[in-house]
């Protein structure tokens, strides 16, 4: 059984039913891909940052990414919580728990997260934020390097594992609920500003506008690691290059013409051409899409996507 107690003694939940994956993720591992590291984090930033701010936490504070659903936590004292992002079903006692809301949960009580209604991926938050021993300067999870997490081991929860938490005390105040414009669709068709890349002037004038005027499916391979996108075969006059480093939301174009966007857990360095990098607010939107559901390709310019980073951190500050 992993805990997070020995430097953290106060406990907020006790894992009843693990589920397929959830895993610990602050604002990620920065600094260290030179060594081959990955960032990890959130690979829905928009609602991991709201769930900590309606919980009164400042920016970076670890909170728990739930994937799918299947998770069962008994809370082990009085907490101030709060979850965003994909509706999972979630009830406490059997009751729905308010999305996008602060609420109570009494010691004792069930939180439950069921399956996806509404995107993939929601985010629990506490006040005072989870706790664990930082790896590398980070408690972000990464499974495939065995980095952070409640153990530093990159586990993803099990049953019986028990949830370090910080001080409450430290939480701030906040909004008790998120606006409505916040409040995201994920069943909506998801449009994916996309910055264009050193590389797109050696894909075909065809492609290209395949690429931006065609409608593309999400795959079923699709992980932390990377979202592959099935549509048009996209041709590219550059087969393949030297290895260069691989950014959040790159699009690789490998030889089958299949796009893949690079996530969280990519790998630090690849030498596929690519189309660009999606937005890091669209890379989060692709990161609550489920298997099949369709989406689009926009460029952008840096400056667009900049000030959109900026207005969405400004949101959070209001």
């Amino acid at each position: 059984m992993k805990e997070s107690t020995k430097k953290y003694t106060v406990i907020s939940f006790r894992v009843e039913q693990a589920g397929p994956l959830a895993l610990l993720q602050d604002a990620g591992r920065f600094g260290v891909r030179r060594l081959g590291v990955s960032q990890g984090g959130p690979a829905d930033l928009h609602g991991w940052a709201w769930a900590n701010r309606l919980a009164g936490n400042a920016w970076g504070t670890p909170a728990l990414e739930v994937t799918f659903g299947g998770l069962t936590l008994v809370a082990e004292r009085d907490l101030t919580l709060a979850v965003a992002g994909a509706d999972l079903g979630a009830t406490l006692d059997g009751k729905p728990v308010p999305l996008w809301e602060r609420f109570r949960c009494r010691e004792g009580q069930r939180l439950v997260f069921s399956s996806p209604r509404n995107g993939l991926r929601a985010y629990l938050a506490v006040a005072g934020g989870f706790a664990a021993e930082p790896v590398l300067g980070s408690v972000a999870c990464v499974v495939r390097e065995g980095l952070g997490g409640f153990d530093g081991r990159g586990s993803k929860l099990a049953e019986g594992d028990r949830l370090g938490m910080g001080d409450p005390s430290s939480a701030g105040a906040s909004s008790s609920a998120a606006p409505d414009e916040a409040r995201l669709d994920y069943r909506a068709p998801a449009r994916l500003a996309l910055l264009p890349g050193a590389q797109i002037g050696d894909f075909t004038g065809q492609s290209l506008f395949q690429a931006f005027n065609a409608t593309w499916r999400v795959d079923d391979r699709a992980d932390r690691m990377g979202v592959r996108l099935t549509g048009p075969r996209l041709q590219c006059h550059i087969g393949s290059l030297v290895s260069e480093g691989i950014g959040l939301g790159a699009v690789q174009v490998p030889p089958d013409g299949q796009p893949i966007a690079l996530l969280n857990d990519r790998q630090t360095i690849g030498g596929y051409p690519r189309l660009g990098a999606l937005a890091p607010l669209a890379a989060s939107r692709l990161a609550q899409c489920l298997p099949g559901q369709e989406v689009t390709l926009v460029a952008c310019s840096s400056e667009q996507a900049l000030e959109a980073l900026r207005r969405f951190r400004a949101q959070l500050l209001a």
